[in-house]
């Protein structure tokens, strides 16, 4: 250290950096509200003043030493400032999928601020910097479980809004299956429907089953999904949990807030009796019928906003794309999703399509919640009360379903139905206070979005934060530098309706 230290240090100027630094990190500890980090401040002092600790002692060593830890210095000290900044003040997000297409685009990257809505204490907070939950390699957890903190956000500059875009951790990710990374609950309902159908051919419809019933049989389903899904572990792996802040991240838009009073119905969502204004560039499918051998030009893709993933192309079929700039259709009838404004201008172009035709229904058994029995689908669906933190509601029978994960779940009670009745940690239950905010999230791509409307609730403590702008977009259908997206460069999200 004495080589180092040839020159006496200005303690004017040390003292200055001193003063900074501790008043900074006083500041953050009062934001946080955690004083324990005052443990810190004896280190901060020798770092500036006392130098009783050689923190670069690797400075002196000769050869390879020298080299290798200046590099460790380097890599940690980014690593431990990456850390800091994504889990308190922002993190880059990437659009995934096109669950909200034409709003947000597969491709765009975002700045997503956690100040907005206030960061959360991390849950987990041992974890390797810039990972959700597994190791790049290896295929390993990124986090250690232990220590594992109960939840609490720190104040933020405002609360979610309605019609907010918003990043969460996806509520259904707490159980899933290790070798497909899939939601467990979903894949227990549906596996579990297709043995019973095979087991009781003759069963009577459940319709016609009492609601205690009912859930009884959907109990059965699910029990036999599960066993299946146990019973073969070389297709789906270990069955494996997360940690609230360990689950994915989703990115959807909050079209109901805790305490409304939501329904859809012919795919308008309404809020409290009122309808939600629509986002601007909303879509649904339509089953498309194009003249044979239809083709479309590149430039026509691009001025539509119509993509590949949306004609049912993928990526390797961009074969289909001639040296004139076409693309062949591989069917004559594509069932795709569109904007309001690309089915004025597609049912105009008589040259390239016969007829177009909205696409209504869909399946129930997968709706939320799945031992509901309730026929919505995504189209019409409620009505149901968003949960709102102190307030209190009469569980019955009739919605025990759709409150029960809430209950059991996200706020951590002894939830059992015995004899037709309710009992919460033990008792006998007709009514019960919720804990939490929760919010509905559903993507602007109404029929290509896995969102609220099969599995529930986003509770307040999985939300992570707001984009406020997109940094970076690349079209994934087109090349490197033809696929930049230079329009959408620093597009705020806040003036995407």
């Amino acid at each position: 250290m004495e080589k180092r230290e040839k020159k006496k240090l200005n303690m004017k100027v040390q003292w200055t950096k001193f003063v900074i630094v501790t008043i900074l990190w006083l500041l953050f500890l009062y934001w946080v509200e955690s004083w324990l980090g005052l443990l810190v401040l004896p280190f901060i002092y020798d770092a500036y003043i006392s130098k009783k600790i050689d923190w670069q002692w690797w400075k002196d060593a000769e050869g390879p030493t020298r080299f290798v830890m200046s590099w460790v210095d380097a890599i940690v000290f980014a690593l431990v400032a990456v850390y800091f900044i994504n889990q308190f003040f922002f993190q880059n997000y990437v659009i995934p999928s096109s669950s909200l297409e034409k709003s947000l685009l597969t491709g765009d990257y975002l700045f997503v601020s956690k100040v907005s809505y206030g960061p959360r204490i991390p849950e987990t907070p041992l974890t390797v910097p810039l990972t959700q939950h597994t190791l790049p390699i290896g295929n390993m957890k990124s986090y250690v479980e232990w220590p594992h903190w109960d939840y609490r956000r720190v104040k933020g500059l405002g609360n979610v809004e309605l019609n907010d875009i918003v990043v969460f951790n996806y509520p259904a990710g707490d159980t899933i299956c290790a070798f497909m990374q899939t939601e467990y609950y979903h894949l227990c309902y549906g596996y579990g429907h297709g043995i019973y159908e095979q087991l009781y051919p003759d069963a009577v419809s459940i319709d016609s089953l009492s609601k205690a019933d009912q859930l009884k049989r959907f109990e059965e389903i699910y029990y036999l999904g599960s066993q299946y899904i146990r019973q073969n572990h070389a297709s789906f792996g270990d069955i494996d949990t997360r940690p609230t802040d360990r689950r994915e991240n989703y990115v959807k838009r909050c079209v109901g807030l805790p305490g409304q009073t939501l329904q859809i119905v012919d795919k308008v969502i309404y809020l409290d009796g009122k309808p939600n204004k629509e986002p601007d560039n909303a879509q649904f499918e339509y089953d498309v019928q194009f003249v044979e051998h239809a083709q479309l030009t590149d430039d026509l893709l691009k001025e539509l906003h119509i993509t590949l993933e949306d004609l049912n192309l993928s990526t390797a079929d961009r074969g289909a794309l001639d040296s004139n700039g076409y693309v062949e259709l591989l069917y004559s009838h594509v069932i795709m999703p569109m904007t309001r404004a690309t089915y004025e201008a597609l049912k105009k172009r008589s040259d390239l399509v016969v007829n177009i035709t909205p696409v209504k229904g869909g399946d129930t058994w997968d709706i939320y919640p799945q031992n509901g029995n309730y026929h919505w689908t995504r189209d019409n669906y409620g009505p149901v009360w968003i949960p709102k933190k102190g307030e209190t509601i009469d569980l019955t029978l009739d919605n025990i379903a759709i409150y029960e994960r809430p209950i059991k779940i996200y706020e951590k009670n002894d939830l059992q139905i015995r004899d037709g009745k309710i009992f919460i940690n033990g008792k006998e239950s007709k009514k019960y206070t919720f804990k939490m905010d929760y919010y509905w999230m559903m993507g602007d791509n109404r029929h290509n979005s896995a969102d609220s409307r099969y599995w529930g609730f986003v509770p307040e403590d999985h939300i992570v934060g707001k984009p406020i702008f997109i940094w970076w977009s690349k079209d994934p259908d087109r090349g490197l530098i033809s696929g930049i997206r230079w329009n959408r460069l620093f597009r705020m999200v806040d003036n995407i309706k």
